[in-house]
């Protein structure tokens, strides 16, 4: 279904050619190969399937990234965007992990490179400075806060309804 031939040698060479990670390289040679002519049916979808080479058992967990597109005009653009949202999700849980260590430098590193990558998500930037407001850092959540709350009053309110770490 493939409109021209030079579809599959195009993805292949976006594939080859990118210096990203995976899922990044993946996305490239999508994206070569809708330039190259695509589908002859048009756009309608696009996905990223990638599980670990090595199997647990347990599909939760071998299963790295799962991103689905099913119906939309720019399917692969907004397959993109979810790439890199979910790289940014990738950070904040690993600074969740660091907080867990009591690592709080690397956590806050963490969701600084998350909120870095998804600007336009204020979840990330929100529990960056929840985190730091429970550490009693609040010459740096502060800021965050304010432009979020400017942004979205609903994280204000949010941040009412949470209650204070004894």
């Amino acid at each position: 279904m493939m409109a021209s031939p030079e579809v599959w040698p195009a993805m292949a060479a976006a594939y080859r050619q990118a210096t990203e990670d995976f899922a990044g390289r993946l996305v490239s040679a999508l994206e070569a190969g809708q330039t190259a002519g695509g589908d002859i049916r048009g756009q309608q979808s696009a996905a990223i399937l990638i599980v670990s080479g090595t199997s647990t058992g347990r599909p939760w967990v071998d299963t790295l990234m799962d991103l689905r597109v099913e119906d939309h005009p720019a399917p692969i653009a907004e397959l993109k965007r979810l790439v890199q949202i979910h790289r940014a999700y990738q950070l904040m849980n690993q600074g969740d992990e660091y907080l867990g260590k009591e690592e709080t430098e690397n956590a806050l590193e963490a969701y600084a490179a998350a909120a870095r990558l998804a600007p336009e998500m204020g979840e990330i930037p929100f529990w960056h400075a929840v985190t730091l407001a429970d550490m009693s850092r609040l010459e740096e959540a502060l800021p965050i806060f304010k432009e979020l709350f400017s942004a979205n009053p609903n994280w204000a309110r949010l941040l009412q309804r949470l209650r204070r770490r004894e």
